[in-house]
């Protein structure tokens, strides 16, 4: 019976990084938790096992939400494994490309924009149906600060951030009626390893233009997802948070 069921929660990308992080805070609150993984099988399984210690119920879901059936195909698998999802996670993610746009190739647009948009879109399309169904469920979806502000050399990616932004809020109108709340994260710089290839002295100027003095954690972006999919948020939709220690003002 409903009631007698843990909520459940799809993360995308989740096998490190951020969408780690997120998995663990859903768990450490009672959730059980879909991990999904484009190429990192190692180490969503290695995430499962330390989540199921927690008393919940973990899986590891391969897909690549750039795809839009592999996309439909993961929904259903989560839905499948639990039943239901109370919540969907939208993380995955890629950046890298660092380039003029006039320099910009189709390549590299497609490749940015096919995880970091089209990924959103795909998985949040599937996902809708059953949320509508039961008349409740909460979507988060997960942007940057260059999808706020834009960033020079980085056209692609502040453009497909700024897009989840805008779908962020359309949705939240649309699925609104439903009672399904939609909302985005923004996080500002954050410790994982999409910023690996910056050396130790740009990371710490990085956190010397950051008010708060410090690079974020993975930690400090859950903490923010969790909030707005837990009945703390409940009449918060269509709304930005921007977890990035000041740095967007």
């Amino acid at each position: 019976m409903e009631q007698e069921r843990r909520p459940a929660v799809l993360i995308t990308g989740a096998s490190r990084g951020i969408g780690a992080a997120c998995a663990r805070r859903f768990a450490q609150a009672g959730w059980d938790v879909g991990v999904n993984y484009c190429r990192s099988q190692q180490q969503a399984l290695e995430l499962v096992e330390e989540l199921e210690q927690l008393g919940v119920r973990a899986v590891a879901l391969a897909g690549d939400v750039s795809q839009s059936q592999q996309a439909a195909a993961l929904v259903e698998a989560a839905e499948r494994e639990f039943g239901a999802l109370d919540a969907l996670v939208c993380n995955a993610g890629v950046a890298g490309v660092q380039a003029l746009l006039t320099d910009l190739t189709d390549e590299q647009w497609r490749w940015t924009a096919g995880t970091n948009l089209d990924g959103v879109v795909y998985t949040m399309r599937a996902a809708v149906p059953g949320m509508v169904r039961r008349q409740r469920g909460s979507i988060v979806t997960m942007s940057s600060m260059w999808g706020l502000i834009g960033g020079s050399c980085e056209a692609a990616y502040s453009a497909a951030k700024a897009g989840v932004i805008g779908l962020t809020r359309a949705m939240a109108k649309e699925l609104g009626p439903s009672h399904i709340r939609v909302n985005c994260v923004a996080p500002g710089v954050i410790d994982t390893d999409m910023n690996a290839h910056l050396s130790p002295q740009d990371m710490q100027a990085l956190a010397e233009e950051t008010p708060l003095g410090r690079i974020g954690r993975p930690e400090d972006v859950a903490e923010g997802v969790f909030f707005l999919t837990s009945a703390a948020a409940d009449f918060i939709t269509g709304q930005v948070l921007a977890v990035d220690g000041g740095m967007v003002i």
